[in-house]
């Protein structure tokens, strides 16, 4: 222990399958790039969370971590780990911070186990509470707000749409259209800059791009789109086959609603937007104009199943609504790698857009339904080489970067697509109502959660976005689940027989003792219930043994684990330590014992001493340490050489 907490303070070695005591590349160059000082304090309730061994252990792999950020600092980040006692000044703090106090249940006693970071300008940031259950994230969550509170400045968001997104006049009736709730959302995390399809450049401040169901974009802001992204800008982009929340499309005015994005091609992506996508496992029910409801094979509820659990964007996501969603693709060619965010069931199937848009009855779309078999990729993440659209074609009056060069080719693509723009739509994920004058959203669904938690990853440095969900501390045993099945595939089935024989022997053991007492019973039926009695006996042993078959390979492995843990260790640890003890002592520099027993004169560390051959005598050994020479043991010399011959 001394000698750990002395000199092995600074050597780290995880031995974790995922490296889940290691912050990876990103996490490293956010914390050793800190410029001011930045002061974190963990929150934890040490009293009241006693015997909660989960959150206890979860809170030591938290602080280890924060240990680690600290560490590679190099003193830039101070960490205080404070426990908030009941009605004390650290619990008022906490509070003050906006954590979570999460109730026990017992007593109302409640839990803090939190983060708050503030910088030098007194910025602060929170994680509310640490759930052991979004683990794969924590590395993310911190870094994130490490990253935030080094460089406060709000992130610029521009956005190209022509929607009435920020409000506007509904062209029908002349009223005035609400604000979309996405955008207030928005505006109050972002810098948000609007600009229409119709301008000519991406504004030079924008460090985060999205585009919101683009159509007929400029010439010329195609080609700024373009170069922003070659240049290693970030976007993400919300395309539609067909965007039916637009108020001329919902009534049948207009034909296929599609976005466009020419760019998609040359990098090696498809958006096909003349088909949508139909699921007859996620589709929603759809009131009909009888009043009753219908499955609509168009209108998607996606569930965790059809979410990515393992992408930061949309790990903690649990559902997502869209209608008339196309799907994405890499092309054969294509040099970038996809990341699928969001995908259909098995039981999907594409539908001409054309066809889509003139089925007005949903009972029609399930009738010409026709299944895939294929999960098909709704939202995808594209990373990697991709070529600028403009490429090989004429220069003049293109968008060029800084110093005037057209830059045809990036390596860094960051890019997000989403194959429907409702999904940004109020109606699909929120409910609005009026509180004394005050708007209220309620949430049905997590579709602004997926979109702003997309844009944050995106906006983040480099290596903020290539952080992505890491492996969990709890590792399951994987030798006892495949033991636990491959038992009850051996003992189940006779399990469920004899379960089935006790229950038919017990219904005619109680069939024939509820005969009436006032009849004496036979000597025959005395002996079937005696039958009986032995059978259940023997059945309910029977089934003891088999229970006791199902968890016996399990006693065994943890029999053996226990021997290694307990003998076969501490034994191997002591063969090591005694070999290693050997090997050193081996290596050790050697004093040199001199016996003098020739005759002849020699010369040991600078000093002559005399040999004197062919006596058998006992000599003072002497030992030579540098220029210190001592006798170690009188010799004893012959009478006749007592004169120091």
């Amino acid at each position: 222990m001394v000698v750990n907490n002395t000199y092995l303070q600074n050597i780290n070695v995880d031995l974790t399958k995922e490296k889940i005591y290691s912050l990876i590349d990103g996490s490293q160059e956010i914390a050793a790039n800190i410029d001011e000082p930045i002061t974190l304090y963990l929150f934890f309730s040490e009293s009241t969370s006693s015997g909660m061994t989960v959150i206890r252990d979860y809170k030591r792999r938290v602080e280890s971590l924060l240990r680690e950020y600290q560490r590679l600092s190099k003193g830039k980040i101070s960490l205080q780990v404070i426990d908030p006692e009941p009605f004390s000044e650290a619990e008022d703090r906490a509070a003050s911070f906006g954590l979570t106090a999460a109730s026990t249940g017992v007593g109302q006693d409640t839990i803090y186990f939190g983060l708050a970071g503030t910088n030098s300008v007194d910025d602060a940031l929170v994680i509310g509470f640490f759930d052991p259950q979004k683990e794969a994230f924590l590395e993310y969550d911190i870094s994130s707000l490490l990253y935030k509170l080094n460089d406060p400045e709000p992130v610029h968001l521009t956005i190209i749409s022509d929607l009435q997104v920020a409000g506007g006049q509904n062209p029908l009736n002349g009223q005035t259209t609400p604000v979309y709730a996405l955008y207030d959302q928005l505006s109050d995390t972002f810098e948000v800059l609007l600009i229409s399809n119709s301008d000519q450049v991406v504004p030079d401040s924008t460090q985060v791009l999205l585009l919101w169901h683009p159509q007929n974009l400029s010439e010329e802001l195609l080609r700024s789109v373009d170069q922003y992204l070659m240049s290693g800008g970030k976007a993400l982009a919300l395309l539609d086959p067909h965007y039916e929340s637009d108020t001329l499309a919902r009534n049948g005015a207009v034909g296929a609603n599609s976005s466009s994005l020419p760019l998609l091609a040359s990098y090696g992506i498809n958006f096909d937007n003349t088909k949508v996508v139909l699921d007859a496992l996620t589709g929603l029910e759809v009131r009909n104009a009888e009043g009753g409801t219908n499955r609509h094979l168009g209108f998607l509820g996606l569930t965790q199943q059809q979410i990515n659990r393992d992408d930061i964007s949309t790990g903690d996501l649990d559902s997502i609504n869209g209608a008339s969603i196309g799907s994405v693709s890499l092309s054969p060619n294509a040099s970038l790698s996809q990341t699928n965010l969001l995908s259909s069931s098995l039981n999907s199937g594409l539908m001409p857009v054309s066809t889509y848009v003139n089925t007005k009855n949903p009972a029609l779309l399930t009738k010409e339904f026709t299944s895939g078999n294929k999960k098909l990729a709704l939202a995808a993440r594209f990373e990697g080489v991709a070529s600028s659209h403009f490429a090989g074609r004429s220069s003049a009056g293109e968008n060029k970067s800084g110093d005037g060069v057209l830059v045809t080719q990036t390596n860094n693509l960051n890019l997000v697509v989403v194959a429907d723009a409702d999904i940004a739509a109020d109606r699909f994920w929120v409910q609005k109502s009026n509180f004394f004058g005050q708007s209220v959203l309620t949430p049905f669904a997590d579709n602004s959660d997926f979109i702003i938690n997309t844009l944050e990853n995106l906006s983040g440095s480099e290596n903020l976005i290539g952080i992505r969900s890491r492996g969990t501390f709890a590792r399951p045993f994987i030798k006892v689940q495949e033991i636990q099945v491959l038992a009850e595939a051996k003992f189940r089935e006779q399990e469920r027989r004899l379960q089935a024989q006790l229950k038919q022997t017990e219904a005619q053991l109680a069939e024939l003792q509820t005969q009436d007492d006032s009849l004496a019973l036979t000597p025959q039926q005395e002996a079937a219930i005696s039958e009986f009695t032995e059978q259940r006996i023997s059945i309910r042993k029977s089934l003891r043994e088999v229970q006791f078959q199902l968890q016996k390979d399990i006693d065994e492995l943890g029999n053996m684990l226990k021997l290694a843990n307990i003998v076969a260790a501490p034994l191997i640890m002591v063969i090591l330590l005694f070999l290693l003890f050997a090997l050193f002592n081996k290596r050790a520099p050697k004093h040199v014992a001199v016996l003098l027993t020739d005759e002849n004169d020699a010369t040991m560390h600078g000093q002559t001493v005399k040999k004197t051959k062919n006596k058998k005598e006992k000599l003072e050994p002497v030992i030579h340490l540098d220029d210190d020479t001592r006798p170690l043991a009188k010799a004893t010399t012959p009478a006749n050489e007592k004169d120091g011959k």
